[in-house]
C-alpha cells in the first residue's frame, strides 16, 4: 500500500500498514446520544465514512467500530427533564441518528457498541489500574486516574503535565491528587435515577466517559489496533486519557494511528450546542438535498475547518449539478475502475495522500469535462465509479436536477407582492441584529425569505448588500 495518513501522535504523514495483513481495525468515538445530530456531528461521521470506504477500495477488510455513549450527565439530565427512562431517550435518539446519517449515505459501522453494555469490562479495567497504583479512591467515593503516575501522559497533545496544568480551567475537586486527574468511576448521587447506577466493588455508581471508549475498543478490537479517530476537540482530554488508562492497564500501545477531523465553523466559531450556533441535519435537509450536504463536506479535506453557510451549500449544489450534468448528457457504462488509467491513477494518488478529497474531486471535474467533450459512455462510467468511492453521483441525474426544497412551492405561493427596497433594507437590518445576538437560525431564515423572493444577499467586510436574482 502507498497510503499515507497524518498521525496526530507522530505529527507526521506516516505510511499506513495494518498490523494484521489485509485487515484494518479502526475505532471512532461516536455520539453522546441525548439530542438530534447537528452538522458538526455529521462532519465527523462523514470524515470516517470516507476513511473506511477508501480503506476498502485499497483492498483491505475493515472492522469499523463506532460507539454510542448512552450514559452521561447530559443524558441523565435530559431524561429527567422529559420524565422518561434513560433507555427510552437513548433508543429514540439513536433511531433518529441512524435515520439522519443514513440519508447522507454514511455507511453503518461493522459494530456499534453501547457503553451501558460494557460496564463489566470497564470495571475490570478500573480494577487493573487500581492494582497497578494508577487509580485511587477519593473520599467522595469516586475512583480517579493518577496522571502523574503514567509517564507518557501528554504525548498525544504534545504538552508536558505542567503545560497542561497551566491551561487547566476546571477547579480542583476535593480528593484529587492533581487537577488533571480524571474520574474512572462516579459514585451514585441521591438525585440521579436508579437506571443511571450500577453495583460495583466501589459502591453504586456509573463509569466516567473516558473509560467507556477504552473498554469498548479493547473488547472489540484488541489491546492494540490500527486507527483511532474522532473530532479534533477530543484530542485532549478524551483521547489523551484513553491512552493513559488503556496503555497503563495493558502496557501496550492503544492505537498506531490517531486521526482527527476539523471543526465545522459558523462565523469563525466552532459549531456546538453549547454556543447555540448549530443546525441539525434534519433542519438542513429541509432546504438542501442529502447529496449536496455530503458533497459540501467531502470536497473539503477532513482535517481542515469547514465553514458552514447557506451560500456555501448553494455553491456545493451548483458544483455537484455540473458533475451530474455530464452523466445526464451521456449515459454511463458500468465499468470496473482500472487504476492504471491516468485519470484514475491521479484520483488514487490524491486519496492515498491523507485522503485528499479536494484533489480527488478536482479530478472528477476534469473527467466530467472530458465526458462533455467526447461523449464517451466509458469515461462517464469511470466518472460515476470514481465518485462512488466517495459516495457521490450514484443517483439519477434528472432527479437531482429537479429536486426542490419541501417548502419551495409554499414559499412561492405566499408571495403577495414584490418587496420594496425599504422592506429589503429593514430585513437586512433584522438579519444583522439576529447574527449579533447569535440567533443564527433566524439570520438564515431571513436570508431564505429574501432568496425566495429573488433577493440575493452578499456579505462583505463593509456590510451586507443585495441584488435581484430576477
Amino acid at each position: 500500500m502507498s497510503l499515507r495518513i497524518y498521525n496526530t501522535l507522530t505529527r507526521a504523514l506516516d505510511i499506513f500498514s495494518p498490523i494484521e495483513p489485509g485487515h484494518a481495525r479502526m475505532y471512532v468515538c461516536g455520539m453522546t446520544i441525548y439530542d438530534l445530530c447537528h452538522v458538526g456531528h455529521a462532519r465527523m461521521m462523514m470524515a470516517f465514512d470516507v476513511v473506511q470506504r477508501w480503506l476498502k477500495c485499497s483492498g483491505l477488510r475493515v472492522t469499523y467500530v463506532r460507539n454510542i455513549t448512552d450514559i452521561d450527565d447530559k443524558i441523565i439530565r435530559r431524561a429527567v427533564e422529559r420524565g422518561i427512562t434513560i433507555r427510552a431517550l437513548t433508543d429514540e435518539m439513536t433511531a433518529a441518528m441512524h435515520e439522519d446519517i443514513g440519508r447522507l449515505g454514511i455507511e453503518p459501522p461493522t459494530c456499534e457498541p453501547r457503553a451501558t453494555d460494557y460496564v463489566p469490562q470497564m470495571l475490570a479495567l478500573i480494577e487493573t489500574l487500581e492494582r497497578k497504583s494508577l487509580a485511587y479512591r477519593a473520599p467522595s467515593g469516586d475512583v480517579n486516574f493518577a496522571v502523574r503516575k503514567f509517564p507518557g501522559y501528554g504525548k498525544l497533545s504534545g504538552k508536558s503535565l505542567d503545560e497542561l496544568r497551566a491551561g487547566e480551567r476546571v477547579a480542583v475537586l476535593d480528593g484529587k491528587y492533581d487537577p488533571l486527574d480524571f474520574v474512572l468511576w462516579k459514585s451514585a448521587k441521591p438525585e440521579e435515577p436508579a437506571d443511571a447506577q450500577w453495583d460495583s466493588a466501589y459502591g453504586r455508581g456509573r463509569p466516567g466517559w473516558h473509560i467507556e471508549c477504552s473498554a469498548m475498543s479493547c473488547a472489540l478490537l484488541g489491546e492494540t489496533f490500527d486507527l483511532h479517530g474522532g473530532g479534533a476537540d477530543l484530542q485532549f482530554p478524551h483521547h489523551e486519557n484513553e491512552i493513559a488508562q488503556s496503555e497503563g492497564a495493558s502496557g501496550q500501545p492503544l492505537a498506531r494511528f490517531w486521526v482527527h477531523n476539523g471543526f465545522v465553523r459558523v462565523d469563525n466559531e466552532k459549531m456546538s450546542k453549547s454556543l447555540g450556533n448549530f443546525f441539525t441535519i434534519r433542519d438542513v435537509l429541509t432546504k438542501y438535498d442529502a447529496e449536496t450536504l455530503r458533497f459540501f463536506m467531502v470536497r473539503t479535506h477532513y482535517r481542515s475547518a469547514l465553514n458552514y453557510s447557506d451560500a456555501h451549500l448553494d455553491d456545493a449544489r451548483n458544483a455537484l449539478r455540473r458533475l451530474y450534468t455530464a452523466l445526464e448528457l451521456v449515459a454511463a457504462d458500468t465499468v470496473a475502475i482500472d487504476w492504471a488509467d491516468p485519470v484514475a491513477a491521479r484520483f488514487k494518488a490524491a486519496m492515498d495522500e491523507d485522503f485528499g478529497t479536494p484533489e480527488a474531486v478536482a479530478v472528477l471535474f476534469e473527467l466530467a469535462a472530458e465526458v462533455n467533450r467526447t461523449g464517451s459512455a466509458q469515461r462517464a462510467g469511470l466518472l460515476k465509479a470514481l465518485a462512488g468511492t466517495l459516495g457521490l453521483l450514484q443517483g439519477d441525474p434528472l432527479a437531482f436536477k429537479q429536486w426542490r426544497p419541501a417548502d419551495a412551492q409554499a414559499g412561492a405561493a405566499s408571495q403577495e407582492a414584490v418587496l420594496s427596497p425599504v422592506a429589503i433594507t429593514e430585513m437586512i437590518t433584522q438579519r444583522a441584529a439576529a447574527k449579533a445576538s447569535r440567533d443564527f437560525a433566524e439570520a438564515d431564515r431571513i436570508r431564505r425569505v429574501l432568496l425566495d423572493q429573488g433577493v440575493v444577499l452578499k456579505d462583505t467586510p463593509a456590510g451586507t448588500t443585495w441584488e435581484s436574482a430576477q
